[in-house]
């Protein structure tokens, strides 16, 4: 079988990368052509662009950049076509996805969806045009299935993969200062959102001489872009170990996305944040249909985790809400948090789950 796999962002490359092993495990002669990252490519699938190349930020962002993105989308459609695969799969990232199994359906391909686009928070009609257009759509989030079921669309839930990740890295690997806890600063993989999220996440450093903050390098990003944001500060940068810092951080400031999931997972306490261009921001606002950003708080239908959007992302409030997490009486009950969320997601073996389905349809 030969599939053709499209992941536009790091978590993507990720899940797609599980997801391509799981597939070689139950049918070893399988052959992957993608769009994604390293973790795909090390798992023999060959890379046509990364994701790199595609990460567009924002509402603004998109159409500053919309004749890179127009003609990415024509290269994609072309090489599917010369690649000719039995079916195509598509990861999260459903600006450019939807806009390829709308073609891939006019040319009678397969299309399946691992991670749906998140229909449930904006653009509820979009679920319409998805049922035309996808084939099976596989989604990891445990209200997900009931919401599509409203609109008489039967999919499959295999839970979230990350815990299949997570349960990987049980043993932290990471050479860090014993002598402070960590405070893990995970700023976001886009060099945009990092220049407007860590130059706060990094102000309030003087005030907890006690511990040690720690950044989760993007692997896309040098180390040159951040230090200009870290000058004389005692902070420092690890690449590639994200897992490992969250292992040992004592708490996180994590900028809104799948990072903060993961940072719930292995059960830190951590503030959520998010600050975006104003044109942006306005739009998504009027736009966004849930109560929450952080992707614990939505399942749990509830805030268990603080988020700091906009405005409210400062140094004053940052302050203030670390401080909070780091009282060990609020770790304890946002910990046991933690494990019912843990719980909801559906246990470990999702990318596993979704090999199957796919190998067998």
């Amino acid at each position: 079988m030969k599939y053709y796999v499209i992941a536009g962002e790091a978590s993507g490359d990720l899940h797609a990368s599980n997801l391509i092993k799981e597939i070689k495990n139950l049918r070893p002669d399988s052959q992957f052509r993608c769009w994604g990252g390293d973790l795909m490519k090390s798992q023999g699938a060959e890379l046509v662009k990364h994701y790199r190349e595609l990460a567009f930020m924002g509402f603004t962002e998109v159409v500053l950049n919309l004749r890179t993105i127009l003609k990415n989308i024509e290269l994609c459609k072309k090489d599917i076509l010369e690649y000719k695969p039995d079916a195509l799969i598509l990861v999260d990232y459903p600006g450019f996805n939807l806009r390829i199994a709308e073609f891939a359906k006019k040319h009678e391909l397969k299309v399946i969806y691992y991670i749906s686009p998140q229909v449930w928070a904006w653009k509820q009609s979009r679920v319409h045009k998805i049922k035309n257009i996808v084939d099976k759509m596989i989604v990891i989030l445990p209200f997900e299935k009931d919401f599509y079921k409203k609109f008489d669309y039967d999919v499959d839930f295999v839970g979230h993969p990350l815990l299949d990740a997570i349960d990987e890295k049980k043993d932290a690997k990471l050479n860090i200062s014993a002598e402070k806890p960590v405070i893990a600063i995970l700023p976001g993989s886009r060099r945009q959102e990092i220049a407007t999220m860590l130059p706060i996440m990094l102000n309030i450093w003087n005030e907890f001489k006690d511990y040690e903050f720690v950044i989760a390098g993007a692997p896309s990003v040098p180390e040159e872009f951040y230090k200009k944001y870290i000058d004389s500060k005692n902070v420092r940068i690890v690449y590639n170990q994200t897992y490992d810092l969250l292992k040992k951080a004592t708490a996180a400031l994590v900028t809104s996305g799948t990072a903060t999931l993961e940072t719930a997972l292995f059960e830190v306490p951590e503030v959520v944040c998010y600050k975006g261009g104003k044109i942006s921001y306005l739009i998504a606002k009027n736009l966004i249909k849930v109560k929450y950003i952080a992707l614990a708080n939505l399942i749990m239908e509830k805030e268990i985790i603080k988020e700091l959007i906009q405005d409210d992302f400062n140094e004053s409030n940052l302050k203030a809400e670390l401080n909070k997490i780091l009282n060990n009486e609020n770790r304890i009950k946002i910990i046991e948090q933690y494990k019912i969320l843990k719980n909801k997601l559906g246990g470990p073996g999702a990318s596993h789950r979704a090999a199957e389905l796919i190998v067998n349809s």
